[in-house]
């Protein structure tokens, strides 16, 4: 004989104080954990969607990022030049030449961060297909003008479309605002590769070449060709690969998140599993009459599990409807959030509540549901009738 569904979910209604007290504390575990992997699934996500699967970045040999790189103008020339580079449909090559420097910049609250400022040539437009102008336009060059992205122009001060914006030893007038579905390159001012070399008194124009492979090449022997010769010490990787090796730099705060996701549920399950043995201890009597009228042992442990995972489930519900609505307003709050990158440079990000995000508290929600509820419902089961009348 089964219980119907709506008993356990009844005598939750009847323990109000008891419930809303556990469904609070499951419901904070659930906040907690999906902020926190929110942050790191939408870092992640910005680097993993930065560059092109078609690109190649080239970089002086034992250099991990831009900064720390310089290429000669010779290099470049020669480079664009090389059997498997693309042509637009001008016949010129998709070869940008790019200077990175990291000025301060401030942030509304008087904060102060490094941001990327990359120097580029009209063509990074071509050669950076992802990247738009969504506000305003491109740059012209030598005329002391620059483009922001979305993240930049969200985050610090005085950096609008028509502003002066102030960094090494000159002003540059924004005229655009860049766009790239989230990329990291939200998160960069791009300017006249020569102006800012001129600015930064850099002897080496560039930090870096990115080529766009033609369709149909070898990307490998490309890059095989490249790091073979003899004139230059370069080296070559796809440029997923290069921000892919900065998004390792999450894996870490993944792994933390989930340990103090674990450790939190472990204190909710406890806090449920308290709520759970008072349910049985009030309600002795009422399990001995059900075991007297002829319900097994199973049917009252399901029971009592049921209202547990029940107490998980709403736990769940009121956490994600606090959660999503509460990333939206801090992300809007603070213009973005900020975290620094293997490059020293400030990544702005947008902070969402994925799928996944909400897949994982869950499972967790639903952990600490069981968890809670396993042992009180075996106590609950294992009552003898006679034993638990003479109880209540």
């Amino acid at each position: 004989m089964a219980l119907p569904l709506h008993y356990p979910l009844r005598n939750l209604a009847h323990r109000r104080l008891r419930t809303a007290l556990t469904v609070t504390v499951i419901a904070l575990v659930v906040i907690a954990t999906t902020l926190f992997l929110g942050l790191v699934t939408s870092m992640r996500r910005t680097l993993a969607t930065t560059g092109s699967p078609d690109n190649l970045i080239v970089l002086r040999k034992g250099s991990d990022n831009d900064g720390s790189s310089a290429v000669p103008l010779e290099a470049y020339q020669a480079l664009r030049f090389f059997d498997g580079v693309a042509k637009n449909g001008k016949g010129e090559p998709l070869a940008s030449p790019e200077l990175v420097v990291q000025p301060f910049f401030f942030t509304e609250d008087g904060g102060r961060e490094n941001v990327l400022v990359r120097g580029v040539e009209p063509v990074a437009l071509e050669v950076h297909d992802e990247v738009r102008i969504a506000e305003g336009r491109m740059f012209v060059p030598s005329q002391g003008e620059a483009v922001v992205g979305r993240g930049v122009a969200s985050r610090y001060r005085g950096v609008e479309l028509g502003e002066e914006l102030r960094f090494g030893r000159s002003s540059w007038k924004i005229v655009g605002v860049l766009d790239s579905d989230g990329s990291s390159f939200e998160s960069e001012v791009w300017v006249d590769v020569r102006e800012l070399a001129a600015d930064a008194k850099r002897t080496i124009p560039y930090s870096g070449l990115r080529l766009k492979v033609a369709p149909g090449v070898d990307r490998d022997a490309l890059i095989r060709r490249i790091e073979a010769d003899s004139r230059w010490t370069l080296g070559a990787k796809p440029e997923t690969e290069y921000y892919a090796k900065q998004a390792e730099s999450a894996d870490f705060l993944f792994i933390l998140v989930v340990f103090l996701a674990v450790v939190a549920g472990f204190g909710a399950a406890f806090g449920a599993t308290n709520t759970m043995y008072a349910a049985v201890q009030a309600r002795i009597a009422e399990i001995g009459t059900l075991r007297a009228l002829g319900f097994s042992r199973g049917t009252v442990m399901r029971a009592f599990v049921t209202e547990s995972v029940a107490l998980a489930v709403l736990g769940l519900l009121v956490g994600v409807a606090i959660a999503v609505p509460l990333a939206f307003a801090v992300s809007q709050a603070l213009g973005g959030i900020a975290f620094g990158l293997s490059t020293f440079s400030t990544s702005v990000i947008t902070l969402r509540i994925s799928v996944f995000d909400v897949a994982v508290a869950a499972l967790l929600a639903l952990a600490i549901g069981l968890g809670g509820g396993l042992a009180p419902a075996w106590r609950a089961a294992r009552l003898r009738p006679i034993e638990a009348l003479r109880k209540g």
